[in-house]
């Protein structure tokens, strides 16, 4: 059973994205820390890459301040084996094709296994082209998750059938930020996957707050944040974790609810 199934046994899933080396690595260490203390359930841990294109602004940002600070992908996966000593709770990879591409697939792969990252999301790597990873990630028990946008529509039964990890559902068209309204018809994308597949889902795209966060749960299996807690690191610095912290702590007591 994937070891990603794990976040989603106790009730309502919170994910947290934190892109590494924003500040540095340190802080990106004790960020994780901080929120799998206070209730996260997952951690998807950015690897930066220098064209992000399904980011908006904020995510953007941390990843070009990462990549000015040096950051490297060597040096993520040793992050990654030092969490681990005491970080228990699934972690994934978000990142692009070109990542793993540049730097071998097989043996990104490989090095994921071996460090104890538990699944890889891709968001530029179409459904239709994802053969050309998925032998790895099934050689290595790497879960490829996949992506459904609210224009997947046709496809997200055919997506859903053969996913794996949990389903990642994008709340709205365009990149990656808050929102201050998300008015997607997400209920019906979800009724669709759960009529395909037992594999949690949890939606991800635009949710800051507690209230969108208890919104989405209502439907989903989870609710995914990504640029709320990156304006935390981006504002606080080396002194963002305990505000990441309590961040997290709010939003987990909203999913419980």
């Amino acid at each position: 059973m994937s070891n990603i199934r794990k976040a989603f046994e106790n009730g309502k899933a919170f994910i947290a994205f934190i892109t590494c080396g924003d500040p540095d690595l340190e802080t990106t260490a004790a960020a994780v820390r901080a929120a799998a203390e206070n209730g996260a359930d997952l951690i998807e841990l950015g690897i930066p890459f220098s064209d992000p294109t399904a980011e908006g602004p904020v995510i953007q940002g941390a990843n070009l301040r990462a990549l000015r600070g040096g950051v490297t992908t060597d040096r993520i996966f040793a992050l990654v084996r030092e969490l681990r000593l005491d970080v228990a709770i699934p972690m994934v990879f978000m990142t692009y094709a070109n990542v793993v591409f540049s730097y071998g697939a097989e043996r990104f792969i490989a090095a994921c296994r071996e460090i104890g990252i538990d699944g890889l999301i891709l968001p530029d790597l179409p459904f239709e082209e994802k053969e050309e990873f998925l032998p790895a990630c099934r050689t290595y028990g790497v879960d490829l998750i996949s992506l459904i946008a609210p224009t997947s529509q046709n496809r997200i039964a055919m997506i859903a059938r053969e996913a794996e990890g949990f389903l990642y559902i994008v709340s709205s068209l365009g990149v990656t930020g808050a929102r201050s309204e998300i008015d997607t018809d997400l209920a019906s994308i979800v009724r669709v996957v759960r009529q395909n597949t037992d594999i949690p889902c949890a939606i991800g795209f635009g949710i800051s707050t507690p209230e969108q966060a208890k919104k989405m749960a209502g439907f989903a299996d989870g609710a995914i944040v990504g640029s709320a807690i990156v304006r935390l690191l981006e504002k606080y610095g080396r002194d963002a974790p305990p505000q990441i912290g309590a961040y997290v702590r709010s939003m987990k007591e909203a999913l419980r609810e």
